[in-house]
């Protein structure tokens, strides 16, 4: 006597499963479009850590004593999430602990509309985080880039003498992530025209 089974049973569980998955899948699309508000929510509630909000004032800067006799270097790093090209125009730089430097990035809008984006920035060591101090930033607001439009963004910002000694590298990362994105057009619209198109202009 055959022990497998009914198909019925099979099928029906494959489709329970394929449901399961789907559902997972476009709730990680979502959460992953959600970041940003939930991060900004979440910090506007605690007030802690922070990351896109002025650390310094010009005032405060210019009363910084410089410290000329440490060097610390300073790594950039970009990364995109979405159709953005975005990058430091230096590498790297050495500054000394209390000195106003200015570097900065560029970003291109690699699509055919206009968008909203965003950028986080984050440090490395994570110590290094309390003493690397933003006067200006793109990153304290949204930014609004045209169709294919490219920026050159700046980021003014000093080294807290009071950094431990034994850090002498801090790599300053960014990543820019494109807000809002629309949903993908309903079969029938755009997808229906070029099929409309193909038909009317056969090769």
């Amino acid at each position: 006597m055959s022990t497998q089974p009914p198909a019925g049973a099979d099928r029906s569980f494959n489709r329970s499963m394929l449901f399961k998955l789907v559902v997972v899948a476009f709730l990680m699309f979502g959460f992953g479009f959600a970041l940003i508000p939930m991060y900004r929510a979440i910090c506007e509630v605690t007030g802690i850590n922070n990351l896109v909000q002025r650390d310094a004032t010009a005032r405060e800067a210019k009363n910084t004593q410089v410290d000329m006799t440490r060097t610390v270097s300073i790594e950039f790093d970009a990364n995109a999430r979405g159709l953005l090209g975005f990058k430091p125009e230096q590498n790297s730089i050495d500054v000394h602990p209390g000195e106003v430097t200015t570097v900065m990035y560029d970003v291109t809008n690699q699509q055919g509309r206009t968008i909203q984006a965003q950028a986080i920035p984050s440090y490395a060591p994570k110590q290094a985080t309390e003493y690397f101090r933003k006067i200006e930033c793109f990153c304290f607001t949204q930014q609004t880039l045209k169709a294919n439009e490219s920026k050159r963004m700046p980021v003014v910002f000093l080294v807290d003498p009071k950094l431990p000694k034994d850090v002498k590298t801090i790599t300053l990362s960014y990543t820019f992530f494109e807000l809002n994105t629309p949903a993908a057009a309903p079969r029938g619209t755009e997808g229906q025209a070029a099929d409309n198109a193909k038909a009317s202009n056969p090769a």
